[in-house]
């Protein structure tokens, strides 16, 4: 059976068979593990370069898909999308360098502007920087969290995953990542003159018309100040 070859954004396409079922097709067959590589390596590469800097992306991803492959007799198959489960698994990695994820952030911070804007400071958050779309004002206001909010605020603005699913990657509750998103979003606004830059609001919470981050809705519009420069 040939999996259909994936993209960065492959839960929306159509396919044969769901992670869930690569994964357990796996435990027997290892070699078709390969398939949730095609599917995901990219995104966990990108997210990895973000957080870490893309001299330790290669690495972080390889452990990450090895990890997984140790852990997947482990797996829960009532989840059919593997993506929580491995930028879980990212983050964990992350833990392991904090300060070289600090210090990255403060250093990028510290990077002159490469031209001149006259755009307000909460519109030059939105802006690229290079490879890593991180412009100094977001840099210094991440490096400003405390590590599980900046886990909790990258899991959905750079791993693009809904507060059930950081919480399934947390392994905490999803009322934990709502209150650590939250707190997260007070000081990112604060720091960034107001701009929220984490985007939309959870799919599955109505929207609280006096709350700013449930302003705008879906994933296609999470604002770009989270983005990096994706295009090649």
């Amino acid at each position: 059976m040939t999996v259909e070859p994936p993209g960065v954004r492959t839960r929306d396409a159509d396919r044969e068979e769901t992670d869930a079922q690569v994964i357990e097709r796996s435990r027997d067959e290892p070699e078709l593990f390969a398939a949730l590589f095609d599917r995901y390596a990219d995104a966990v590469h990108r997210y990895a370069a973000r957080r870490l800097g893309p001299e330790a992306a290669e690495d972080l991803m390889a452990e990450t898909f090895t990890t997984a492959f140790q852990r997947r007799h482990s797996y829960d198959l009532s989840r059919g999308d593997a993506r929580p489960w491995l930028f879980g698994i990212t983050t964990n990695l992350v833990s392991r360098h904090r300060r070289s994820e600090a210090r990255r952030f403060k250093a990028l911070a510290r990077v002159p502007e490469p031209v001149e804007h006259e755009e307000p400071v909460a519109d030059l958050a939105v802006a690229r920087a290079g490879a890593t779309g991180v412009r100094r004002e977001l840099a210094a206001a991440l490096s400003g969290l405390s590590a599980r909010h900046r886990d909790v605020v990258l899991l959905v603005a750079w791993a693009d995953l809904d507060y059930e699913e950081a919480a399934q990657a947390l392994g905490v509750p999803v009322g934990t990542v709502r209150s650590r998103l939250h707190r997260a979003r007070s000081r990112l606004r604060e720091a960034l003159g107001g701009c929220d830059p984490t985007g939309p609001a959870d799919p599955g919470r109505p929207a609280d018309p006096a709350d700013p981050a449930h302003a705008r809705s879906g994933r296609s519009r999470r604002s770009d100040s989270f983005r990096e420069a994706d295009t090649p």
